[in-house]
């Protein structure tokens, strides 16, 4: 059961700005990904932003906070913390989250969790919507392998959660916790005993996903997998999940994986989400960070209002959705579904008033 939507879109929530995109208004983000730190305490063998180098670059908080407030009066929805970095290694994180949840705008966070000690997770969960934890195997021996990290980091990844399972519920938090493992020929025999871990220590939920090739990525080990012959696993894990553990498994994002068809020519979707680095600048899709193409500005030389409105962001928003060929990207593009969505509102199929 997916009540997340993970495996899909949830942009039809938003028909308002839908309307306005399709009068051919400009339209500010709906949610947005941010990269508080650039450097990372693991070297995964699975990274997809290898090619950014680890840069121990931080964005200034001063500078986000005022850049958050501008956004969210704009009418940003959401931001996840993530992107090229540990986002646990910006030493005022606490802090940005909960700026971000003051300014009205809802914050999530993607981590290896190493660095959320009791303490953090104690400043941090009443403001969070979702915390999700990619972790990559079910044994510290394969984790410390993937994650080419030290196998002690696998017992504070696990303790970490079991903290902020029993913060959350002491304090009646909403934030819904979750752990992601990439499906992986290294540890695709430890992912039901993963998801028995997470269910146990009161975990929401565990993500299996796919790999996806990233085109600027330097690691290439992963470039041609295949997933035809993982599905049965959706099978093996169907048992572990309960009323309050869902096990997501993505199947629909593995088919892709294997039939990379899409019903769309060019990305329509980068009016509603948006990528900003640790050194501050605004990319219109995070696959293409680097490609002076899709970089919009930086936060900060100019406000976010005069960024997203300004000629250069116009002009690339211009090429993407009218010379960029949909072939080009990643699969499983993570905007995929919703310019799936997209494509059909802007190219409805006959008969389509016969409700």
């Amino acid at each position: 059961m997916d009540k997340y939507r993970i495996d899909s879109h949830k942009l039809h929530y938003h028909i308002p700005r839908l309307n306005n995109w399709l009068s051919g208004e400009l339209v500010y983000p709906i949610y947005m990904e941010v990269s508080p730190s650039g450097g990372c305490n693991h070297r995964c063998t699975f990274c997809a932003l290898d090619f950014m180098g680890y840069q121990k670059r931080y964005l200034d908080i001063a500078i986000l906070k005022q850049r958050l407030s501008e956004i969210g009066a704009l009418g940003l929805k959401s931001v996840m913390y993530g992107g090229e970095g540990e986002p646990l290694l910006h030493k005022q994180i606490a802090e940005i989250i909960n700026h971000t949840k003051k300014r009205g705008v809802d914050a999530a966070l993607t981590t290896n969790a190493v660095l959320l000690e009791e303490s953090l997770s104690d400043r941090i969960l009443g403001d969070m919507e979702w915390i999700k934890v990619s972790i990559g195997a079910g044994t510290k021996e394969t984790y410390s392998k993937i994650h080419r990290a030290n196998p002690s980091d696998f017992d504070k990844v696990i303790n970490n959660l079991s903290c902020a399972v029993k913060i959350k519920r002491d304090n009646g938090y909403k934030c819904t916790l979750g752990m992601q493992i990439l499906l992986l020929p290294e540890n695709k025999h430890e992912v039901v005993l993963l998801a028995k871990i997470a269910r146990d220590m009161g975990m929401n939920y565990l993500v299996v996903k796919p790999y996806s090739q990233h085109p600027l990525s330097k690691t290439k080990r992963y470039k041609d997998i295949k997933y035809s012959d993982c599905l049965d696993l959706s099978d093996a894990l169907s048992n572990i999940s309960t009323e309050d553990f869902h096990i997501i498994f993505r199947m629909n994002t593995m088919k892709k994986w294997n039939e990379s068809a899409r019903n769309y020519n060019h990305c329509l979707a980068l009016p509603f989400w948006s990528y900003i680095d640790s050194g501050g600048n605004v990319w219109g899709c995070s696959a293409y960070i680097g490609d002076e193409r899709f970089l919009y500005g930086n936060i900060c030389k100019n406000s976010f209002k005069e960024i997203w409105e300004g000629e250069q962001r116009l002009q690339s928003l211009g090429w993407v959705e009218k010379e960029l060929s949909a072939k080009q990207c990643r699969i499983n593009c993570r905007m995929d579904e919703v310019n799936r969505y997209l494509w059909e509102l802007r190219h409805p199929a006959e008969h389509v008033n016969f409700i």
